[in-house]
This record gives structure tokens, C-alpha cells and sequence, in this order.
């Protein structure tokens, strides 16, 4: 559990103080650092601030803006990458489930929650937004990779004779650590060619005993 929730921030917006405060001590105990507001638009402007918190336990009903309009913002935004939406309620039912759904909430809680119940979708929630955050760096070490290959792939100035490539600030630099810069590591051998033209006549001359 620990391993899950560590460094995970956890937003709960509800307007009844006495809530925020069992649910605040709750998620601590549980190992989530948390984040209070009593009402939607302090809900979206802490999810919106910087080091927001990854999920988000919201009210349905709460001054000013309620929790499925908060949902809305935030899932038609770029912010909604690496954000878990779970709207808590008194509400039951399939259609108010389906509404609260609809409105971008990644999960639906019905009070009163069963502490076991909360824990565990809290945890799902955690996996979730771990597993989204990884996807994210590894599409951006992907599109990175992709950037260094194109460049590698555009005309390159390289000297007739070394070899060498010449940077933009016209300073040249061999070729192998030019490439190395995008993690290519070169494996260093003889072609073919170079070997009859270069080693062969080499090998012979010290096979007959003559000065290299």
C-alpha cells in the first residue's frame, strides 16, 4: 500500500467541514498527502495550481460550482492527464451513476462509503494515474528518440577527408561522437574493402619480415 500511495496528493472538496475533516485523517492515516477546499471553484483552482493533486474526492453537491462541473473542466482540458476524477455522493442509482460518469468523473462513490471500499478505489486510482504518468514519459522519451533520428536522417555537413560533422556554432566534431549524443554507441571494425586495401598489405609485409 505505502509503495502505491507514496507521494500521491489527494484533493477533497466538500463544504461540510465535519466531512472534510474524517476524510482528511482518514486518507493521511492511509498514507495520501492531503488537500482540503469547501466548495468547486477552490476544487478547480487547486487542480489547476501547480503540484496539483493527482486525484480528487469531490462532492456532488457544493457552493459555487459542483463536482460534475468541476469534472467537465477539468476533463476537457490538457489537465486531465495524470488527473482521477471520483466524485462521493448521497446520490444512488443508475441514472445519477451515468451523469456523474458522463461529466468526466473517472469513478463514482455513493456516501455513506465503507472505509475498505474508499481504500481500495483510492488505490486504484493511485495505479492509475502512476501507470498514465509512465505512458507519458515514455511517449515523450519516444518522441524525443524520433526528433534525434529525423535530425540524424536531415543533410549533415561532413568534411571530405575526416569525416567530421560541423555543428551550427561551425565547430566540427568526429563522427561517432557526434552520433553518440543520441545514444548510438558504435561498435569499431574493418569493412571488406579496408581490410584488402589497408590489412592485407600490412599482414604481408610482416609475414615477409619487412619494416611496418
Amino acid at each position: 500500500m505505502a509503495a502505491i500511495v507514496d507521494a500521491v496528493r489527494v484533493l477533497v472538496a466538500d463544504d461540510d467541514p465535519t466531512v472534510r475533516l474524517i476524510l482528511a485523517e482518514r486518507l493521511a492515516s492511509w498514507g495520501f498527502d492531503v488537500v482540503t477546499v469547501e466548495d468547486g471553484v477552490a476544487a478547480l483552482e487547486a487542480l489547476r495550481g501547480p503540484n496539483a493533486p493527482s486525484i480528487a474526492l469531490l462532492d456532488w453537491m457544493m457552493p459555487e460550482m459542483n463536482g460534475p462541473e468541476v469534472c467537465r473542466r477539468i476533463s476537457s482540458s490538457a489537465m486531465s492527464m495524470g488527473r482521477y476524477l471520483i466524485l462521493l455522493t448521497a446520490r444512488g442509482g443508475a441514472a445519477n451513476v451515468a451523469e456523474g460518469l458522463n461529466s468526466g468523473a473517472d469513478d463514482f462513490i455513493t456516501k455513506p462509503c465503507d472505509d475498505r471500499e474508499l481504500r481500495a478505489r483510492l488505490c486504484v486510482a493511485a495505479r492509475v494515474v502512476r501507470l498514465e504518468n509512465q505512458l507519458h514519459e515514455r511517449v515523450a522519451e519516444l518522441q524525443e528518440a524520433l526528433a534525434n533520428v529525423e535530425r540524424l536522417e536531415a543533410l549533415l555537413p561532413i568534411c571530405s577527408y575526416c569525416h567530421s560533422v560541423r555543428h551550427d556554432d561551425d565547430y566540427w566534431q568526429r563522427l561517432d561522437q557526434y552520433v553518440a549524443r543520441y545514444g548510438v554507441t558504435f561498435s569499431h571494425g574493418i569493412c571488406p574493402s579496408c581490410f584488402e586495401t589497408h590489412m592485407e598489405p600490412q599482414l604481408a609485409s610482416l609475414e615477409a619480415g619487412e619494416p611496418g
